[in-house]
């Protein structure tokens, strides 16, 4: 099934929830009209205020949105948190979603596998989460699927304006920490720029509904050897250390488990016609932008 729109839509059609976030701050540079909201704005938790929110000029929710301390939500209240935004906010969202004829577009994450495949996993692959915060956004995007008009995005290893990897490992790099870094998780680094060009050009193609795989092009790379890649680009001649994920954690009370294997399979995506880029020209580009600040 298709997209239903034969009209150019605009920007000032769409709404992005956390819009603060790394990936709300890059579609909002890709849609600068669009209706940017954060919790502040509107509280997706909760029914009532989605109910009293004014929808007429909404044809799309790009919901990213998300609880992310995957540590945090092993706690009680972290888990808490994370079933409130991750999974009964995104229900919420499909109901909208349904009632007021949008599209939703919902960020899923592969922290849906439990990372035992050999080789990419596949939009259809079972799902197996492992964590609480893995749980919470498996619920969750079973509910997007409720939508019937959705685009369920699953991504993996973020990197965008704000805290993440990259930006720890400069900042180790800068002041002189030669740091230990776990070898045996191996995925593609997911830059938010590629990742909301994506998003766009399956809302602009009318692309089919469903789910579909959006990370990085490029050969898979472990934690450890992503940061030799980063020192190297850099310009720091410290060595990496590698660990495993259970050494690293073996002293670390409360850790969730994570996958071993974030490779996601872009064949579908590819197939449509969006080729991503590679990981390691995103990755030049962003740490000749963030040292040069």
């Amino acid at each position: 099934m298709s997209s239903p729109w034969s009209y150019n839509l605009g920007d000032s059609k769409i709404l992005i929830t956390g819009a603060n976030g790394q990936l709300g701050r890059a579609l909002s540079k890709i849609y600068p009209k669009a209706i940017k909201a954060d919790s502040a704005e509107l509280d997706i938790t909760s029914p009532e205020a989605l109910r009293n929110f004014d929808w007429s000029g909404v044809e799309i929710i790009i919901n990213a949105a998300a609880y992310t301390n995957v540590d945090g939500a092993e706690t009680p209240e972290g888990e808490k948190q994370a079933r409130a935004v991750n999974d009964s906010a995104v229900g919420n969202l499909a109901d909208i979603a349904n009632k007021n004829n949008l599209l939703l577009v919902h960020i899923a994450t592969d922290y849906d596998f439990d990372g035992t495949k050999i080789g990419p996993y596949k939009e259809d692959d079972p799902v197996n989460p492992l964590g609480k915060y893995a749980k919470s956004k498996t619920e969750g995007s079973k509910k997007a699927s409720q939508a019937a008009k959705k685009y369920i995005i699953r991504t993996a290893w973020v990197i965008g304006d704000g805290r993440n990897f990259v930006r720890t490992m400069l900042d180790l790099g800068k002041r002189g920490v030669a740091p230990t870094v776990v070898a045996d998780q191996i995925g593609r680094p997911t830059f938010t720029t590629e990742l909301a060009k994506g998003i766009k050009f399956l809302i602009d193609n009318q692309s089919p509904y469903g789910v579909y795989n959006i990370t990085n092009e490029g050969d898979p790379v472990s934690w450890a050897d992503f940061t030799r890649e980063i020192f190297k680009e850099a310009g720091y001649g410290l060595r990496v250390t590698n660990i495993t994920t259970k050494e690293y954690f073996s002293s670390k009370p409360g850790v969730a488990p994570r996958p071993l294997n974030s490779v996601l399979d872009l064949a579908k995506i590819e197939a449509m016609g969006f080729t991503p880029r590679d990981w390691r020209e995103d990755l030049r580009e962003y740490i000749k932008k963030e040292t040069s600040t």
